[in-house]
């Protein structure tokens, strides 16, 4: 099988293409290195630099599918630069599934997001709550998940969107693959930053949630989980439907919990600093991912924290030794 992957450059989409690689797929890499890293392009994939709303120069029949990761996802800049996400994230997905259709590309898994949620009145979350997201990111894919249902009902589209939670680890099977922001803005490769003594402290924004210790907690899924669950949309994915399905682990780990764990993973002090709350933050994002295991047939299975801190690890070592 051949598929085609946008924003292959990048930390969750480069991953997917390796899991993809070692099934034994063929794979092109659409990416724009806006954001993504050429060395995030696991190797073996054919790689294209270029935008999403330029796919039909390289689409074709010859691929089976597409997975879609190109994306604008910095929460902050959205507030300030909303018509960015707007052009990139919905305009450039609309142009993408233009490019399909022409193509006669019949199949899609999309890179959704837990923000759609906004502020949750419930945990865990299923598919069925509502959807309320507090900033243009949520809301930009929050539109494209209405674009592709749309798609799916007029045109026959089979599409599944994934709606993760947090991210982490890295790339087991090569740990050159791993989480690279420029800024970051991931708590646990910020925590990584501490112990690598590229940050003094960790703030912890919020102390007094209604929480075990007061800090937000939030659902953490290891990458390579993750890029599983894409491999299995793939075969689930049925014409004319769009199967939405959140990914997590359904358990949730506080902000201390995170900062204890990487102390006992590098052998760092790691030392924080109480900060104020963030607005919107809410207190718990733990995912339902039920219908995951139903549909998908996917469970994951690195779902300890060590494992995925010490995962996490071993690149930001990496990556520090290769400067």
């Amino acid at each position: 099988m051949r598929y085609f992957v946008t924003g292959g450059a990048g930390y969750v989409g480069g991953t997917v293409a390796a899991h993809l690689l070692a099934a034994g797929h063929r794979v092109t890499v659409l990416d724009d290195l806006s954001t993504g890293f050429r060395a995030g392009v696991p190797a073996g994939a054919e790689f294209v630099e270029g935008r999403i709303q330029d796919a039909g120069k390289w689409l074709d029949g010859s691929y089976d599918g597409v997975l879609h990761f190109a994306a604008c996802s910095q929460v902050g800049e959205s507030v300030v630069n909303p018509e960015k996400y707007w052009r990139n994230n919905v305009a450039g997905t609309l142009d993408l599934l233009s490019a399909m259709r022409e193509a006669d590309v019949r199949t899609l898994v999309f890179s959704s997001t837990a923000a759609v949620y906004g502020e949750p009145t419930a945990t865990p979350i299923t598919e069925e709550a509502a959807t309320a997201p507090t900033n243009p990111y949520g809301a930009s894919k929050l539109a494209v998940d209405h674009m592709i249902t749309s798609e799916a009902a007029a045109h026959g589209l089979a599409a599944v969107s994934l709606r993760y939670f947090n991210v982490a680890g890295a790339h087991r099977a090569d740990p050159g693959l791993g989480e690279r922001h420029d800024p970051e803005s991931h708590l646990i490769p910020i925590v990584l930053q501490v112990a690598l003594g590229r940050r003094d402290s960790i703030n912890v924004y919020g102390t007094d949630y209604p929480t075990p210790d007061g800090t937000c907690v939030r659902d953490y899924i290891h990458v390579d989980d993750l890029a599983e669950a894409h491999l299995l949309a793939l075969t689930a994915a049925t014409p004319g439907e769009h199967l939405i399905c959140n990914l997590g682990n359904g358990n949730g780990f506080s902000v201390r919990e995170v900062i204890e764990t990487a102390r006992q993973v590098t052998g760092h002090a790691i030392p924080e600093t109480a900060a104020e709350r963030r607005a919107g933050d809410p207190a718990v994002l733990v995912a339902s991912a039920e219908r995951a295991r139903e549909r998908l047939g996917w469970r994951p299975s690195r779902a300890d924290l060590a494992g995925i801190i010490a995962d996490a690890w071993a690149f930001a070592q990496r990556e520090e030794t290769a400067k």
